[in-house]
């Protein structure tokens, strides 16, 4: 339920608030007098896309809240959903700025637009004075015929059932057109993969190969080079180690007299230390520098195909190589088993498709019981509204296949004249024939979505007299059991209202605003006089102002 409307800088709006209650609520003023742009307003905080050119000065912000108790309308899982504490109050802000940059909040929690549509479409329905279009919409009379029904749910169900299928069916057609290519292309990566396997590239092996190919091909120059090495170190002709060893032992036997010599005992010990082993690892490299013809064939055979592989497929190097092993290895993976993934996407489509027609069947049998009797609600309520010989008809057929609402096709039907056989609602209906249809409608989509507030935009335009008293009686009616506020230029309408708010337009030295004034009962009186007789309010006008509320 609505409870305050606040607008600043909005169109001709300067500063507004309203406070809201149960029941019917009436709004009325001149014509122009931004009756209608309030609607705008309240369009921003449900979503409505706005830029910078609503903003009545452009040196400051728009500001629109809308505070709606929401307490008992299972919107707990909306704000789970949106990481947003759940609260009996639910506060929806909207800001312009100056540049057009918008801003949304929900109890002070920035969200985008989505979500306040959301949740906007379970709180509120407005409706303007153009919607009466919706009358020729197949989606709208479909969703009339729902609600009526009560299959809001299972229609939901469906969409997302019908969802689910089309996306099956594309993953479906799409992997079958692609068939031929990925069998072709399995062919093509499994004879690549078959090579992979025959050389079995090894991941840094091309290193340890290269440097053994060179060895092999230099063996006897490199065995020649340590045995020299080996020779001056520790050979019978010239010892460089048996002359360190002498050195020591000079340098020892005078170190008791020498302190300086001491040191370089040590300082030679440690050469010796070092040349021992550089002569043990010289004479192992010499052992195993041992020329083999057959090897070194071997490593240059291995190398030229790693290289061949290489050129092959452009790669750099043996990681890049295997890299490419990889990515072929999971081409042949991903379609090796084509015709079974195929078999299973068709299983996964028939699947989904299977139960789109089971919702679709309960769906169709719903709407087809709840088409006579909602046709003659709505025809009861017409003949109400002043049209005796109206009849209205929801027709209910069936399509061959399902579509996105199901496997029915849903059309409103209509005469205003006892002789004439119903016609296509949207074709055969005058503006305010249209008008009474669509409240009859709302009446009935109020009822039963369970919305718990409704705005109307003189939806009782084109009547007058006792059409016109029964439109406020049914209006009134609906404000029984649901917050319903209406626009109106009607006596008849504005007599019923619970709570009565006057629109007017305020003149200053450079411009001109939108003032709203919550009346009391006096007050009331009279502007209901106003509508009765004009701008000039006479005290016949009064007295009839008075006659028409107290039989409300």
């Amino acid at each position: 339920m609505l409870r305050r409307l606040t607008v600043r800088n909005y169109a001709i709006i300067k500063d507004l608030n309203m406070e809201f209650g149960d029941g019917f609520t009436i709004i009325t003023g001149e014509t122009g007098a931004g009756k209608s742009i309030l609607l705008g307003a309240l369009g921003l905080v449900l979503g409505e896309r706005a830029d910078s050119s609503v903003l009545l000065s452009q040196d400051e912000k728009c500001i629109v809240e809308a505070s709606f108790n929401v307490g008992g309308y299972d919107l707990n899982e909306l704000f789970e959903a949106n990481d947003i504490d759940y609260d009996d109050e639910a506060i929806l802000r909207r800001e312009i700025s100056p540049t057009g940059k918008s801003r949304a909040f929900l109890n002070d929690t920035p969200v985008n637009l989505v979500v306040l549509k959301e949740l906007g479409s379970r709180l509120i329905d407005v409706h303007s004075q153009h919607e009466t279009l919706l009358l020729g919409s197949g989606f709208f009379q479909m969703r009339v015929v729902d609600a009526y029904a009560g299959i809001s749910d299972i229609s939901r169900d469906y969409s997302r059932a019908w969802a689910g299928y089309l996306s099956a069916r594309r993953e479906y057609d799409t992997a079958a057109l692609s068939l031929e290519k990925v069998k072709a292309d399995f062919d093509y990566y499994s004879h690549q993969m078959e090579e992979f396997r025959t050389v079995k590239p090894v991941s840094g092996e091309q290193e340890v190969l290269e440097k053994e190919q060179e060895m092999l091909s230099n063996a006897s120059e490199i065995k020649e080079a340590l045995t020299a090495v080996t020779a001056v170190l520790g050979g019978e002709d010239i010892s460089v180690i048996q002359m360190l060893r002498t050195a020591r032992a000079n340098l020892s036997r005078i170190a008791g007299w020498l302190p300086e010599a001491a040191e370089l005992e040590k300082r030679v010990e440690t050469q010796l230390i070092d040349l021992n082993d550089i002569s043990y690892e010289a004479e192992k490299l010499c052992d195993r520098a041992i020329a083999d013809p057959g090897r070194l064939e071997y490593v240059t055979q291995r190398l030229d195909t790693l290289y061949s592989l290489m050129q092959k497929h452009r790669c750099r190097d043996l990681d890049e190589l295997l890299a490419v092993q990889q990515r072929v290895e999971e081409a042949v993976a991903a379609t090796s088993d084509t015709d079974e993934k195929l078999d299973d996407l068709k299983k996964k489509r028939d699947a989904a498709l299977a139960k789109v027609n089971s919702l679709a069947g309960r769906i169709s049998d719903a709407r087809q019981k709840a088409a006579l009797p909602l046709s003659r609600e709505i025809t009861d309520m017409l003949h109400r509204l002043g049209m005796p010989h109206a009849r209205f008809r929801a027709s209910v057929r069936p399509l061959a296949v399902a579509g996105p609402s199901g496997t029915d096709d849903v059309e409103f039907l209509f005469s205003a004249n006892r002789q004439v056989e119903p016609e296509e609602l949207s074709k055969c209906a005058s503006g305010g024939e249209l008008s009474r249809v669509m409240l009859c409608l709302k009446s009935v989509l109020a009822n039963s979505s369970g919305l718990p507030a409704i705005i109307f935009d003189e939806i009782d335009s084109g009547v007058s007299g006792e059409v016109a008293s029964m439109v406020g009686s049914i209006l009134a009616d609906m404000g029984r059991s649901m917050q319903v506020i209406n626009i109106t230029h009607l006596p008849q309408v504005a007599a019923r209202g619970k709570m009565h708010y006057h629109v007017y337009k305020e003149e200053g030295d450079h411009s001109t605003i939108t003032r709203v004034r919550l009346l009391n009962n006096e007050e009331r009186v009279v502007e209901v006089a106003r509508l009765l007789s004009g701008s000039t309010v006479t005290e016949a006008a009064i007295r009839n102002a008075r006659e028409l509320m107290r039989g409300n």
